[in-house]
């Protein structure tokens, strides 16, 4: 029983320790894992290869077959050949630590009957060992597996049932025993096992007495010296430390003091608020607010009594706030609806300064939006109060007929109207100077807090570096935790720092993110003086004063906001050029919606023109910066009025054309002035001279640097038109390019509108002539090489208004030019072409017989003759010889087309004689001409050459 019991103690250890198996080296499952002694076959049985022929005496290749062929190998570069020498500084090393080792050796030997008893223990074990089943050695044996629990116990050893019960017990019986076996079994190996390290646990159990034995000694070293320090407390140390606790109880109660002081300060911040709100010193009520604040949080954190001040004076600072943005929509009202006077004087600098600094130490940038705001309204008044003061003055216009002030205004005529837009443009300039002005004082204020900024910021650095130095040179080797968290040096420096703490206050002002002081912390009452002595002397500068002063308190707003700022203030004052403008393009718009502006003629125009450009600049002068919405307008009724100019000129000359029956007019003296002014290089037109020029007779031509042009009344007033184009564009230059594209308009229709007149014969039908001369070609003609003449000065004149970029536009010149170059090239060509079908009409007819001259070469320098007269007085006489050079090759070529088909030939005979004759008779007529004297003729070609 007893052995049962311990069976089944030790199955309940087994069962509820199966981890412990896992873990724990196990010979049943060592003995199955494979050896050197598993081997069957021996090493030189693996090593010999029958296939070989004979043994190799190299080990590594007797195995790799008969194709082996054994080379020589080459040493390689890379490795170094190895010899003895290379290991003799390894033996001098381990030749010391060799002759160690054999010592040991000597003093214990080692036991030979050891292994052979350890060998013959090891193998009866696990003789003894293979008896237990395997199951009990896996390293997840586990009874709680049903299949191992049947394996170990079957139920079939327990089954009572169907009579066998004596037989079941007998079972069970030997199953106990077997398994008590197997228990003993495992005991006695692990018994031996223990008794194999018999000596390690006695060499442990040895070491722990002596460890005890050490710890005693050590203990009684520690409370000798205990006793010691004790003794040197008492002595040496316990005064010092009971001075240094009176002087820390000391500084405690000037703390106390200090802090009651500032208490009693602090509860007077609200009254003192009070009385600087009542004199609109916002500044320095924000400046005694942040700072109770501060010392609220960080010197008076966790007063009881107040509790409250913080959260009052958070309200007190919102509703400071709103009084000053009144102020400020206040002070902007009355600075911008002040009377409009030449002086631009800053309304309250001094309040405009304070103001604008609350607003920032508050990052109330939206100030800019109150100012942006009445700038649009006041804009809007000052239009309205002028044209009110205009009205007024005007007795034709009823105002209690006409009650809207629009249309009171659009009554104005045109003097009327310029007046009241000139003093509109005056007071919008001196508007504009004093939003500069004021801007300007606002701007300062910002720039100035922004290099405030830079300056603490630089001072900042400066001291932390010095501070740096000075702790870096602090004697530490004093400082050791005495007494309740406090220092040696700290107590040693209260002393010193006490006498100093008002020095202090500056640096605390440039760093307002300082540490806040502790209950415990030296620095405190210097925390405390700091306070007071800034709280007084905050209420000592509230006062407004210049930017300088003001900029010495705190402002809460960083570089890059300041600078945006900046630029905001930049684009106000941009804004401000904008709405003036905006303003007065509503204006002009309400007086050109009845068509005004657009029946303005070219001086009233221009007048309008010059004000609007003049104030364009001037505005841009003030702000920096053009605004484009009056010059839009500008540019758009200027578009109107080139449109109504052009048109205007373009139906005049439709109407001079129409009427003109192109015969040679007289020029006045007025056009004679006018092309001699041009010829000066004065592209305008003159003024009116009374009493000479009525004087002076016209002249039969127009005389254009030297030259004579016999011209009609129409090209006339084209000259007077194309200046009136120049002229306006002098006036206004913004209308160049629209210019530029309407004059070469006008060019072209007076070239295609005189062609078909004249070579096309429109003007039988329009103005009645009953034939198309010569004599209105010829004058056709010279007016056009008139026009041509004048193209490069106006072109020119052009080119010297225009942009580099737009130079691409006086191409139009060159194509007018060419196409004026063809139509005087045609008219030559119609002017051959009637004497060519005259030659053909009288040659045909010709015959060589007598009399001579016959009567066919008689009509032919009869009408000679007569071109030359119509045409000698127009052209001139460059041109009349190159046309009658032509007509003569003409002639040459219907003669010879008649002697050719008379079969006259040049051989002496009487014929040849005729027809000589009838040359000679032609060529003294036309040789006898005025102006083709030297005309040479070359009458031989008329002969057919023969070979």
């Amino acid at each position: 029983m007893k052995k049962s019991g311990v069976i089944k103690n030790r199955r309940y250890t087994v069962e509820g320790d199966s981890s412990s198996l896992c873990v724990a080296p196990s010979l049943v499952t060592d003995q199955h894992r494979w050896t050197i002694y598993h081997s069957k076959v021996n090493l030189p049985a693996a090593l010999n290869d029958p296939r070989l022929a004979k043994r190799e005496s190299d080990f590594f290749t007797k195995t790799w077959g008969l194709d082996f062929v054994d080379t020589e190998v080459i040493p390689s570069f890379y490795l170094p050949q190895i010899s003895k020498e290379h290991f003799t500084v390894y033996q001098q090393e381990i030749s010391q630590r060799e002759k160690i080792h054999e010592r040991c050796k000597n003093i214990c030997p080692p036991k030979d009957t050891f292994d052979r008893t350890l060998l013959h223990t090891h193998d009866k074990s696990r003789t003894d060992l293979e008896q237990v089943p395997k199951i009990f050695m896996k390293p997840d044996f586990a009874l709680d597996d049903s299949l191992t629990f049947n394996s170990v116990l079957p139920w079939s050893h327990f089954n009572t049932a169907g009579g066998k019960g004596n037989r079941d017990a007998a079972s069970s019986k030997l199953l106990q025993e077997k398994l008590s076996h197997y228990l003993d079994i495992v005991e006695v190996n692990i018994a031996h096992q223990i008794s194999l390290r018999s000596e390690a646990f006695f060499h442990a159990m040895t070491s722990q007495h002596e460890l005890q034995d050490y710890l005693k000694k050590t203990s009684q070293a520690v409370k000798m010296l205990r006793d010691k320090i004790a003794q040197i407390d008492k002595v040496m140390c316990e005064g010092s430390l009971h001075i240094l606790r009176l002087a820390l109880t000391r500084n405690n109660c000037v703390k106390v003091y200090n802090k009651l002081k500032l208490m009693a300060t602090v509860h007077q911040t609200q009254p003192t608020v009070q009385v600087l709100l009542s004199t609109s010193e916002f500044v320095g009520a924000l400046d005694l607010i942040a700072t109770t604040q501060e010392v609220l949080q960080q010197e008076l954190q966790g007063i009881h009594s107040f509790r409250h001040l913080g959260s009052q004076l958070c309200e007190l600072e919102k509703l400071i706030d709103k009084m000053m943005i009144a102020e400020f929509s206040t002070y902007s009202h009355s600075d911008l609806n002040r009377p409009l006077e030449d002086d631009c004087h800053i309304l309250e600098e001094e309040r405009l300064i304070s103001l604008v600094f609350g607003l920032l130490k508050q990052r109330k940038l939206n100030f800019l939006e109150i100012y942006s705001e009445e700038m649009i309204i006041t804009a809007k008044n000052i239009i309205k109060q002028c044209v009110i003061n205009k009205v007024s003055q005007i007795e034709d216009i009823d105002t209690d007929v006409v009650l809207k002030l629009a249309d009171q205004m659009r009554m104005l005529n045109f003097p009327q109207w310029f007046d009241l837009l000139t003093d509109i443009f005056s007071k919008f300039t001196i508007f504009l100077q004093r939003v500069k002005a004021t801007l300007n004082i606002i701007h300062s204020v910002v720039l100035s807090v922004l290099d405030k900024n830079q300056r603490t910021r630089e001072l900042e650095e400066i001291s932390q570096q010095k501070n740096a130095a000075k702790d870096n040179s602090l004697d530490t080797e004093v400082a050791y935790l005495i007494h309740e968290g406090m220092f040696i040096s700290d107590a040693f420096s209260e002393s010193e720092l006490t006498p100093i703490a008002i020095d202090t206050t500056s640096q605390r002002n440039a760093s307002p993110n300082s540490e806040p002081c502790s209950s415990d912390s030296v620095s405190e009452p210097e925390c405390t003086t700091d306070s007071s002595s800034s709280k007084e002397q905050i209420s000592s500068s509230v006062t407004p004063g210049t930017v300088d002063i003001m900029v010495n308190e705190d402002v809460k707003l960083s570089d890059l906001e300041l600078g945006k700022l900046a630029n905001n203030i930049q684009e106000l004052l941009y804004s401000a050029s904008d709405i003036c403008h905006d303003r007065a393009v509503k204006f002009l718009m309400s007086r050109a919606k009845d068509g005004f502006l657009e029946k303005l003629n070219s001086t009233e125009f221009i007048s309008l023109s010059r004000l609007m450009e003049t104030f364009i600049l001037e505005t841009e002068q003030i702000c920096g910066r053009k605004s484009m919405s009056l010059l839009g307008a500008l540019q758009s009724q200027a578009n109107k009025f080139v449109n109504r100019f052009h048109e205007e000129r373009k139906t005049k000359l439709s109407l001079l054309l129409d009427n003109e029956r192109w015969k040679q007019a007289d020029v006045p003296a007025e056009f004679q002035d006018l092309v001699d002014s041009i010829s000066h290089g004065k592209i305008a037109l003159p003024e009116k001279k009374s009493g000479a020029t009525e004087e002076r007779k016209p002249a039969e031509v127009l005389t254009v640097e030297g030259q004579q042009y016999a011209v009609v009344g129409t090209v006339l007033l084209l000259i007077r038109i194309i200046l009136e184009y120049c002229q306006c564009v002098d006036n206004i230059p913004s209308v160049t390019t629209d210019m530029l594209t309407r004059l070469s308009d006008l060019l072209k229709y007076f070239n295609s509108r005189s062609c078909q007149l004249v070579l096309g014969a429109g003007a039988l039908q329009v103005v009645g002539l009953k034939t198309i001369t010569t004599k209105n070609l010829a004058l056709s003609s010279r007016c056009l090489q008139l026009i041509v003449h004048y193209i490069p000065v106006i072109r020119a004149h052009f080119e010297a208004r225009l942009q580099p970029k737009q130079y691409s536009m006086l191409r139009h010149f060159d194509h007018i030019t060419k196409d004026y170059h063809d139509h005087i090239a045609e008219i030559s060509a119609k002017l051959v072409a009637i004497m060519d079908s005259l030659f053909d009409k009288l040659l045909s007819k010709y015959e060589v017989k007598a009399p001579v001259p016959s009567a066919c070469f008689r009509n032919i320098c009869k009408q000679m003759a007569k071109m030359h007269e119509a045409i000698f007085d127009l052209l001139p006489e460059e041109q009349t010889q190159m046309l009658f050079l032509r007509i003569n090759a003409s002639y040459k070529l219907h003669l010879k087309k008649q002697l050719s088909h008379l079969n006259v030939i040049n051989d002496g005979g009487p014929q040849n004689g005729l027809v000589t004759a009838d040359v000679a008779f032609y060529t003294g007529n036309l040789q006898a001409l005025k102006g083709l004297q030297d005309l040479d003729l070359n009458m031989a070609e008329i002969w057919e050459q023969k070979r």
